[in-house]
C-alpha cells in the first residue's frame, strides 16, 4: 500500500506487475447419471476412487448398469468423478382413475406433478419415528437400538438423554450416536444430531416426542445382540425397518432426466447444474432392454453439454450387432450431429461379479472415459484418446469383432471404432465426433479438436473473473 512520507530519506513500496495467472482446469471430471441402489437422490455427489462410490451408492447391482461404468472408469485411468442417483416418478393420477389409463392431473394438482415410486423405509423406534436416509430397499436391514446413559448426576436434563445405536444388516456398518436428546434447543437434540451426522437414519416426525423412547431390555439367554426379535416393542432388542416399506422404484425413463420442471428444479439431467465442473458426461443404460431413450434424451444432453462446455459420450443401442446395422443406425437413432458427443461401437463384454462372473454385454462409455482421463494426464488434452496406448483395461472381449474394412467404412461415418488388436488387445481406433462424418467436412470433426477448445474457454472464463 502507499506511504506516507514521515521523515527524510528512501522508501520502498511495492507495485503490483498487473500479471494476473490463468489457470488452466480440470478436463477429465467425469459424471455419471442413472440408478444406484442407494445414496442422495438428486445431487452431484463428487467421488474420488470406487471405493467411495461402494460406500455411498452400494456399488454394483443388478438393477442398474450405472455402478459396472463407474468401475470400468476407474479401471481404465479416472480419478474424479460426479455421481447423481435418480429414482423414478410418474405422473399422479386423478382420484377414481383406474390404473392404465393416460394419468391426468388431480384436483387441485398442477400439470406435470409427479410422486416418486422409491420409497423410504419407515422405522418405528420405541416411539420414535424414524427413516431411513434415502430411498430404496437397502433401508430395509436397518435395525436400531435405545440404551439409557448411565449417568451419574440425576437432574432433569440428563433423565432425558439416551443412546443410538444403528446397525446396516447388509453390510455391517454401525453407528452410534451417544447422549442425545428430545428436549427442544438440547445441543444433541436427536432429529439435529441424525440429520447432520448420520448415514442411516432421520427423524420423520413434525415434532419431538415428549419423552425419551423406552430402552430395548437385553437379549434373551442364547441371543446375541441384534438377535432378538420380540414382537413387544418395548422389550425386544432390537427395533428393524417394517417389511418392504423402502422401495428401489420402476425403471427410469426419459422424463425422470429432462421432464417438466427439471430444469427449474436442478433435478434429473439438471441436478448437475448444483456442480461447479464437469467435462465429460455418461449415461449408461436404464432400460430392460440394455438402453437409453435416444430421442430426444441424447439430443437434450449433448445441449446441456454444449451449455456446461463438456462432451458426452454416447454408447452404442443394443440393436447395433453388425457393421451393417451400426451403418444404417448412426443415420436415425442417435439424434442430431453435434460436436459436443461422439459415439463408440461396439459394445465390451466382461464377466459379472454378480452373476458368478458369467460373460455379459456392456457398454463402454465408462471405459471410454477412463482412457480419457489417462490420456489427458499422460499427454494432454489435445491428444486424440485412440490408438495403440488407448488400450481397455478389464475388458476381455468385444461384442462385434471388427477388421480393418470395417473399420474403413465405419469411421468416415463419425462412428468411433473399438478394435482387438495382436499384441495390444482392446483399444479404441477412432477419435471422432457425431460432426465426424467426411461428407459434413466440419471443423469440429475430432474429439481432440473439440475438447482442447473446451479446455481452452472453460479456463480463460474462470481466468478472467477478475475483470
Amino acid at each position: 500500500m502507499p506511504l506516507q512520507p514521515t521523515y527524510p530519506g528512501v522508501y520502498v513500496e511495492e507495485i503490483p506487475s498487473g500479471v494476473r495467472t490463468i489457470t488452466g482446469v480440470s478436463t477429465s471430471i467425469t459424471a455419471f447419471i442413472g440408478r444406484a441402489f442407494r445414496g442422495p437422490v438428486n445431487e452431484p455427489i463428487t467421488i474420488n476412487n470406487y471405493g467411495d462410490f461402494e460406500r455411498i451408492f452400494g456399488g454394483l447391482w443388478l438393477n442398474s448398469t450405472l455402478g459396472y461404468a463407474v468401475r470400468d472408469f476407474y479401471l481404465n485411468g479416472g480419478s474424479q468423478a460426479i455421481i447423481v442417483r435418480l429414482t423414478h416418478s410418474k405422473l399422479k393420477q386423478a382420484e377414481g382413475q383406474t390404473p392404465g389409463e393416460n394419468p391426468t392431473p388431480a384436483e387441485g394438482q398442477t400439470p406435470g406433478q409427479t410422486e416418486a415410486t422409491a420409497k423410504k423405509a419407515q422405522l418405528n423406534v420405541n416411539g420414535l419415528n424414524l427413516e431411513a436416509a434415502n430411498e430404496g430397499s437397502w433401508g430395509n436391514a436397518l435395525k436400531v437400538r435405545i440404551e439409557y446413559v448411565d449417568n451419574v448426576i440425576r437432574d432433569a436434563e440428563s433423565q432425558k438423554l439416551f443412546n443410538i445405536t444403528v446397525l446396516d444388516q447388509k453390510t455391517g456398518q454401525l453407528e452410534v450416536f451417544r447422549n442425545v436428546s428430545v428436549l427442544p434447543n438440547h445441543p444433541r437434540q436427536v432429529d439435529k444430531v441424525l440429520l447432520n451426522e448420520s448415514y442411516f437414519v432421520r427423524f420423520r416426525d413434525e415434532s419431538l416426542p415428549a419423552d425419551r423412547p423406552a430402552a430395548h431390555a437385553q437379549p434373551a439367554p442364547g441371543k446375541k445382540l441384534w438377535d432378538d426379535d420380540d414382537n413387544d416393542t418395548n422389550t425386544k432388542a432390537t427395533t428393524k425397518a417394517e417389511p418392504n416399506s423402502g422401495a428401489d422404484g420402476d425403471d427410469l425413463d426419459v422424463n425422470d432426466f429432462t421432464g417438466p420442471n427439471k430444469e427449474a428444479n436442478k433435478q434429473g439431467l439438471y441436478a448437475l447444474n448444483k456442480a461447479d465442473l464437469f467435462n465429460i458426461l455418461c449415461i449408461p443404460p436404464y432400460k430392460k432392454d440394455g438402453n437409453i431413450d435416444y430421442h430426444p434424451l441424447v439430443d437434450q444432453a449433448a445441449e446441456f453439454c454444449k451449455d456446461r462446455r463438456a462432451f458426452f459420450i454416447i454408447d452404442p443401442p443394443s440393436d447395433w450387432t453388425d457393421k451393417d446395422k451400426a451403418k444404417a443406425g448412426i443415420q436415425n437413432d442417435l439424434g442430431e450431429p453435434t460436436s459436443y458427443a461422439a459415439v463408440f461401437f461396439p459394445r465390451i463384454k466382461q464377466p459379472n461379479p454378480l452373476r458368478k462372473n458369467q460373460i455379459e454385454e456392456f457398454v463402454p462409455c465408462g471405459a471410454i472415459a477412463g482412457v480419457f482421463a489417462r490420456t489427458d494426464v499422460q499427454r494432454g488434452v489435445w491428444k486424440a484418446p485412440a490408438g495403440t496406448e488407448a488400450t481397455l483395461t478389464g475388458v476381455p472381449q468385444l461384442s462385434v469383432p471388427l477388421t480393418d474394412p470395417d473399420n474403413g467404412e465405419l469411421n468416415p461415418l463419425g462412428i468411433n471404432c473399438l478394435r482387438t488388436l495382436p499384441a495390444y488387445g482392446r483399444v479404441i481406433w477412432g477419435s471422432r465426433t457425431r460432426k465426424g462424418d467426411d461428407r459434413l467436412t466440419d471443423e469440429w470433426k475430432y474429439i481432440p479438436v473439440r475438447r482442447f477448445a473446451l479446455f481452452l474457454e472453460e479456463s480463460l472464463y474462470r481466468g478472467t473473473q477478475w475483470v
